[in-house]
């Protein structure tokens, strides 16, 4: 497949690293972009903590209990194989397309680095480009997938509000009937909307309609077909989510001395993941640090043991899988077109 001119034959300075593609990023340009990334992190976390109060802060830092953080490891590990699980599965639906395990494992660390401008998304549309997969059915299909993202975490942000009201938390109530009526609400529109996609999507609105209701019907193949794609593809997203709330858990407890509302972190979780990692540019290098901690607040912790458990918990789901990301970039990068999807 053509990628065109070379990078430097196109782009020039920060701004065309940024526009650039990722298969045309040399290892500096690699480096340029993680610099920016740990910047805008790092900025965020200092203006957050900031408004938490850095005295408060820097004291839980001192009375953290640190051995809560080897736990949090095994549940980033579990979160990227369970994604893998259901990024095979998503490649799968339709026709047949042929994805091992070690090119999907690749394709979700690179897709999770901090150094995607466009955001992970643009890795999984190339890498099913590159398994035969025409470029709009892998658009499709990649909406597909965050399509199942957002039914995964939104369904369980409903059942965990849920609860919350009913156990008359400390919660703010606006967040947990946003839930609790947001969910319903919203999944009633979007199956009005796939049952009358023809007519929703007749003129130019079909540009913009067209392919975000073709992936709600991606997902609704999954379901409907259980025994083939949908319980390998639930199953591994749930295993996804629950890794990566899991991750969270661990970092609240260290810096609260208690054991935290799961059901708490859960909607808090959500909520301030308002786009997920692999949808934001740079891994939503900034975004997550500047937005979560305020989201947790809102279900009950303390801004400063948030702010604290936010930085840890995207050492653990952005730093530390850095390495296995940068290495798997390459070996995209790398690979011969018609070795591609073996």
């Amino acid at each position: 497949m053509t990628r065109g001119p070379a990078w430097g034959d196109r782009r020039r300075g920060p701004f065309g690293v940024l526009m650039a593609h990722h298969r045309e990023h040399e290892p500096h340009h690699v480096v340029m972009l993680m610099i920016l990334a740990g910047a805008l992190s790092l900025i965020a976390a200092i203006l957050v903590a900031g408004a938490a109060g850095y005295v408060s802060v820097a004291s839980h830092v001192r009375h953290a209990h640190w051995y809560w953080f080897p736990f949090a490891v095994a549940g980033a590990v579990a979160a990227n194989v369970g994604y893998t699980f259901a990024y095979r599965e998503i490649a799968h639906v339709g026709r047949g397309v042929r994805l091992g395990a070690l090119r999907a494992s690749a394709i979700v660390a690179a897709g999770f680095g901090m150094f995607i401008p466009r955001g992970g998304f643009a890795v999984d549309i190339e890498a099913l480009e590159d398994l035969g997969v025409p470029r709009e059915e892998a658009r499709v299909r990649v909406l597909g997938l965050g399509s199942l993202e957002y039914a995964v975490l939104s369904t369980g942000a409903l059942v965990c509000a849920t609860l919350l009201l009913a156990e008359h938390s400390h919660a703010e109530r606006a967040v947990t009937l946003s839930w609790t009526i947001g969910v319903p609400a919203g999944t009633a529109l979007a199956l009005l909307a796939v049952h009358y996609r023809k007519w929703l999507c007749r003129g130019r609105l079909g540009r913009v309609l067209g392919p975000p209701l073709e992936a709600i019907g991606v997902v609704g193949q999954i379901v409907a077909s259980p025994r083939r794609h949908g319980a390998a593809a639930f199953t591994g997203m749930a295993v996804y989510w629950a890794g990566e709330v899991f991750v969270l858990w661990v970092c609240l407890a260290a810096f609260t001395r208690d054991t935290p509302s799961v059901t708490a972190v859960v909607v808090g979780y959500a909520t301030g993941y308002a786009l997920t990692r692999r949808t934001l540019p740079l891994a939503g290098a900034g975004a997550v640090e500047a937005l979560l901690p305020f989201a947790l607040t809102w279900v009950g912790f303390g801004l400063p043991a948030a702010v604290l458990a936010v930085f840890c918990y995207r050492v653990f789901n952005l730093w530390l899988p850095l390495g296995p990301a940068a290495a798997a970039l390459y070996a995209l990068q790398r690979r011969a077109p018609e070795d591609r999807g073996r």
